[in-house]
This record gives structure tokens, C-alpha cells and sequence, in this order.
């Protein structure tokens, strides 16, 4: 490389305050597509913060002029093969499986197109605000490539009939309708975007760390069982709770009218 070229810039961009992480796809050109450096580097980051006692939350958002259009197409054609095609949709399904499983809470922040598998990871974080003007698809079908395993995230975040048009019709929906199927928490003027997302971020990094890594755990566990196993299931881990120095703690302090001096 010469003296006058500049180095590649990284495909994610990360930036920490005030307990929470700050992770940017950083692939604006390519509306973020989801290239396997990106994936590898995002899981990465995800990999780091589980083990990062001083992170509380996790924003995901995207550089440029939306937060992911998807998988990176030119990428999957220019490798074409079922070797190639397997490690590709096992690398996105580890990732977003990660994030489920990563004991903190994780953010989208999405603007402008959030696209097939960008829809997937809107749909594997366990809240997102979106700006007024965001859109959203899982628009395999109008390329002959059904969204089946965008399908597995989508179809747990939302209702069933919901999720099935998106996935027949291919559709981009807007934000307030994304919102209203439950695919998004919060719907925002674009400029209010990141003090809401900031704003809900610290309201959450302001909570006990331990109750929210077990019930985040927790959560995402009982949906899977059928009724009775997730009463017993939760029952215990309520009880696994209750029985931590710092609940204790918060209890006595909420019965004394007093802020809780937490440990964690």
C-alpha cells in the first residue's frame, strides 16, 4: 500500500459509553449487506461483550443510508455452491442465535431499508426503535429465494398471518406497521432517532445487571415450552432470582422508600 492510500475502513464500527456498545455495520455503499467479514466481525463483537462486565446493552444500527438490506448477493454468486451456500446460512444462523443468547439486552436502531436477512436481525434483537420513514421486507420471493431462515426470527417476533404475507408478497412495510405487528417497539421522527434510542438504552443499562441476564434467558426459554413446563421452569428461576444478594436488596430498599445499593 502506498503512502497515499488509505486503509480499508472496518466493516463494523464499535464505540462504548456509558455501558452500552454502539455497534455500526459499516458497509454503506453496500447498504450493509451482510458480507461473511461483516458477520465474522459482528459475531466477534458479540462474542467480546458477553464476557465484557462493563457493557450493559447493545445498540446495532447501520452506517449510510439504511440499517441492512440484507445478505450480500454478489457475494453469494460469485461463490456458488452447496459447500459455500451451507456455511454461509450456518454463519448467520450462529450469529443471530448469539444475539438471542447474549445475556444483555440488544437494540436495533433501524432507518431507511431493513431488508431479508437486515429484517432477521431486526427481528433477533430484543427491542428496536425505528425512524418514522423506515421500511421493512423479507423480499427473498421476488428473487426465487424464499426467507426461510429470515423466516425463523420473524415469525417468533410476530403474529403468524402477519409474518406469512410478508414472506408470500415480498412487500416493504413501513415503520408504524411494523410496529403494529410487533416487529418494532418504538416509531420516531428520524432526527429523535438516536436520543430514543439512547434514552432506552440507559433506562435499561440502569437496571440490575443479573436480573436482566437471567430473565433475558428466561424469556426467550419459557416460549419454547408448553405451559405447565414454562410455569415450572420459571418458578425455579424466579426462586434462583429472588435469592440473589442484590434482588434482596432492591426488595428492602423498595420496602424502605430508599435507592437500592446494588453490588452487580
Amino acid at each position: 500500500m502506498s503512502a497515499s492510500e488509505k486503509p480499508p475502513e472496518p466493516v463494523l464500527l464499535r464505540r462504548d459509553q456509558d455501558g452500552i456498545a454502539w455497534l455500526t455495520l459499516n458497509r454503506a455503499a453496500q447498504r450493509n449487506a451482510l458480507s461473511v467479514a461483516l458477520m465474522s466481525a459482528l459475531q466477534e463483537q458479540i462474542d467480546a461483550i458477553a464476557k465484557d462486565g462493563k457493557i450493559k446493552v447493545v445498540v446495532i444500527g447501520g452506517a449510510g443510508p439504511g440499517f441492512c438490506a440484507g445478505h450480500d448477493l454478489k457475494e453469494m454468486r460469485a461463490n456458488p455452491g452447496r459447500q459455500h451456500y451451507e456455511a454461509l446460512f450456518n454463519q448467520c444462523s450462529r450469529l443471530m442465535t448469539s444475539i438471542l443468547r447474549l445475556p444483555k439486552p440488544v437494540i436495533a436502531r433501524v432507518h431507511g431499508i431493513a431488508a431479508a436477512a437486515g429484517c432477521q436481525l431486526v427481528a433477533s434483537c430484543d427491542l428496536a426503535v425505528a425512524a418514522a420513514d423506515a421500511r421493512f421486507a423479507v423480499n427473498g420471493i421476488n428473487i426465487g429465494l424464499f426467507c426461510s431462515t429470515p423466516m425463523v426470527a420473524l415469525s417468533r417476533a410476530v403474529g403468524r398471518k402477519p409474518a406469512m404475507e410478508m414472506l408470500l408478497t415480498g412487500d416493504l412495510v413501513s415503520a408504524e406497521h411494523a410496529r403494529a405487528i410487533g416487529l418494532v417497539n418504538r416509531v420516531v421522527a428520524p432526527e429523535r432517532l438516536d436520543d430514543e434510542v439512547r434514552a432506552l438504552a440507559r433506562q435499561v443499562a440502569a437496571k440490575l445487571a443479573a436480573a436482566i441476564a437471567i430473565g433475558k434467558e428466561a424469556f426467550y426459554r419459557q416460549a419454547e415450552l408448553g405451559l405447565d413446563a414454562a410455569y415450572a421452569y420459571t418458578a425455579e428461576v424466579m426462586t434462583k432470582n429472588m435469592l440473589a444478594r442484590d434482588t434482596e436488596e432492591g426488595i428492602d430498599a423498595f420496602l424502605e422508600k430508599r435507592p437500592p445499593k446494588w453490588e452487580g
